[in-house]
């Protein structure tokens, strides 16, 4: 195009390019051809004997092309050709539809302009998506789960999540803390049990210094082998990972031991990833009731809010020695501060409206982390991060182990579960009971459930059952059936052994006119009423019409009730929308 053609066309608004087709009812970009190119092609001229060419109008003799004509205020339009009859004519292709169209007005103009500019947009990066989404995913470091799992997330189930920050100092930005020679242990451990209603979640912190038993690890070696590596006996939670070249994978067999909950996924964090993820979302709010100079931590405070990243982030999330008593558990509650600051953080407008700050916590997240085998793609954390983003702040509760002093020593160095409070918080998580009040979505299906129990209840020398091992240990089925029938009269039961599939719960499957049998053996065997399962009865060995019950992996022992939790504990915690200020 030569200058005088750029100066034509640099005088030309965008929108004024954009013209109604009457024929499609939309808006098409129709660009001006300039002197040196040639007409947009018109419709095909008709061959010798298709008929009578449409009329044309005459081309200037210069042999330029005509230029369309403005139509001004007052100017009235030329009347249309008319067909026999009075119908308009039919307009012919391109020209027809370049006649002059109503003047939009200048908001329309704009927002066709910017329509088709995102429509370029849109094209350009679905182009290219792949391949960044290629690059964020050669940005993921993965470990096999070695079968600790639960062979990963489901979109319709609770969801528990293993977090794991390392002590490991090597690799870049990650040397000058502490000891240099350290294998990576789990110095921060998280387990966050995500409610299968997405309406709350709670992450309970495990503190390192908590004696547990390590168990044996099957653990993938570099040249694909297996090798088990051999667990120890009381030994620091920490050690589950790093320690004889255990992997995350030894660490959630641990947490598996300790808690009764297997975990989906893990993840691990360096010293780094606390420092790049702060940077990304533009740092995150923590407060402090007092002045803070921690010379090991290099932390250096004064008393209020601060907004910290990057050196500073990662110094208050390692310092203990200046808050609380000055032990582990001390630096947990920072922890779990500045967790619910960052979630906050993540869930605020400012950072997830903004594609530049999307982009670079997508970099940085992927980089910084190293997950399971079952999370190593961009689309499985994608789908990860929309499950966690259901969550509201309020309803995220933080807390941590119940512990006790380890009484078997006089330097107080580690700390033991506390046997009466544990076992509540670890059932309360099993059965995904919230530690907030929160409105279940799923009242009506509760309510349901609990109705099941109310009613009469059949004598117990009426109660016909078979019972099937789904996952409990072995003999359960036996010593139940020995039970039901030796000490509560329970006479018409049998043993039927292993059920086609294992259960996570124990279930009680009966027929409408079997309910009061149901209800009774539901007393008996402590059942809750989602263990109840409205559907068919089956035929005993006598040829009699029987209720199954089948044992599941929650199964502990004959006359030990299999009623879950339904209320949480009382425990010391915190919640992720507020700001508590670090004492």
């Amino acid at each position: 195009m030569d200058a005088q053609g750029r100066g034509r066309a640099d005088n030309i608004d965008p929108a004024d390019q954009w013209v109604l087709n009457p024929n499609t009812g939309e808006y098409e970009l129709r660009l001006s051809p300039s002197p040196a190119q040639s007409p947009v092609p018109g419709p095909r001229r008709p061959a010798r004997g298709d008929g009578p060419a449409p009329r044309r109008r005459a081309e200037p003799a210069t042999g330029e092309p005509r230029e369309p004509r403005r139509v001004r205020p007052g100017d009235v339009p030329p009347p249309r050709n008319r067909r026999r009859g009075g119908e308009p004519e039919t307009p012919q292709g391109r020209r027809a539809a370049r006649r002059p169209v109503k003047k939009k007005s200048k908001a329309k103009k704009v927002l066709l302009w910017t329509g088709g500019s995102m429509a370029f947009v849109l094209v350009a990066v679905t182009a290219a998506g792949y391949l960044y989404i290629k690059h964020l995913n050669d940005n993921i470091t993965s470990i096999s789960d070695d079968g600790a799992s639960t062979g990963g997330f489901s979109k319709d189930e609770a969801i528990n999540i293993l977090l794991i920050g390392t002590d490991k100092r090597t690799g870049q930005g990650n040397d000058g803390y502490g000891d240099a020679g350290s294998v990576g242990h789990a110095d921060t451990t998280i387990l966050l049990h995500v409610s299968k209603d997405r309406s709350n979640a709670t992450a309970l912190s495990i503190p390192r210094d908590l004696i547990v038993n390590v168990p044996d690890c099957p653990t993938e070696q570099e040249d694909g082998t297996e090798k088990v590596i051999g667990g120890t006996d009381s030994a620091r939670f920490n050690t589950s990972l790093g320690q004889d070249d255990r992997t995350p994978s030894c660490t959630m067999r641990t947490v598996t031991e300790l808690t009764g909950i297997k975990p989906d996924d893990f993840m691990v964090a360096d010293f780094n990833a606390v420092k790049t993820l702060t940077e990304a979302v533009g740092g995150v709010e923590v407060c402090l009731a007092h002045d803070i100079d921690d010379k090991d931590s290099h932390l250096k405070l004064s008393k209020g809010t601060h907004n910290i990243s990057g050196e500073q982030a990662l110094a208050f999330v390692r310092t203990r020695h200046s808050v609380g008593f000055g032990g582990d558990l001390s630096r947990i509650a920072l922890q779990q501060q500045f967790l619910s600051a960052l979630m906050r953080k993540l869930k605020g407008n400012a950072t997830l409206t903004s594609p530049t700050k999307m982009v670079k916590l997508a970099e940085t997240g992927t980089k910084a982390l190293t997950v399971d085998s079952k999370l190593d793609s961009i689309g499985k954390l994608k789908d990860l991060g929309l499950e966690l983003g259901k969550l509201n702040p309020k309803n995220l509760t933080f807390t941590t182990v119940p512990v006790v002093d380890n009484p078997a020593e006089k330097v107080k160095t580690t700390v033991v579960l506390n046997e009466s409070k544990a076992p509540a918080v670890f059932d309360a998580i099993k059965n995904d009971v919230s530690f907030t009040d929160v409105k279940k979505k799923q009242k009506a299906a509760k309510d349901a459930q609990a109705a099941r129990l109310k009613g009469g209840k059949a004598p117990a020398s009426e109660v016909r059952v078979r019972i099937l091992n789904g996952g409990a240990a072995g003999g359960s089925a036996q010593s139940v059936l020995n039970w039901l029938q030796n000490d509560e009269g329970v006479t018409k039961s049998e043993n039927a052994g292993n059920a086609p599939a294992a259960l996570a719960r124990t279930t009680l499957e009966y027929a409408p006119d079997q309910a009061a049998q149901a209800r009774r053996l539901a007393a008996v065997m402590g059942l809750s009423g989602s263990a109840l399962k409205p559907g068919k009865s089956v035929t005993n060995s006598q040829g009699l019409p029987a209720m199954t019950l089948t044992l599941g992996k929650d199964f502990k022992e004959a006359g030990v009730s299999l009623t879950p939790a339904t209320k949480a504990p009382t425990v010391d915690k915190s919640t992720a929308d507020k700001v508590q200020c670090a004492s």
